[in-house]
């Protein structure tokens, strides 16, 4: 049983399971079609971009009680993630 004052997780597998679906679809459309062709490396980075991403929004909630300040962290890791992802898959900044 739940103790009243703790937290319910379900935030946190919501989290890391999103971020599993993100890295199982690339493999899954490899599967169906040739457009799509990772190779370990690819998925490597992508996993390690996941996890730095989720473990800095995961921090961000332990900092802060504010929720105003949670959604802003979310939004600058969740920017800061696409553009790196952007970076990485097509060079926009070159």
């Amino acid at each position: 049983m739940n103790h009243p004052t703790r937290r319910s997780p379900s935030w946190r597998i919501a989290l890391w399971g999103g971020a599993l679906l993100l890295l199982v679809l690339p493999w899954a459309a490899m599967q169906v079609t040739a457009e799509v062709r990772w190779d370990l490396a690819d998925f490597l980075v992508f996993g390690a971009m996941l996890a730095v991403a989720c473990g800095a929004f995961e921090a961000a909630v332990r900092l802060t009680a504010d929720r105003r300040r949670r959604w802003w962290a979310g939004a600058a890791i969740l920017v800061a993630f696409l553009l790196v992802w952007a970076e990485l898959a097509v060079g926009i900044f070159n």
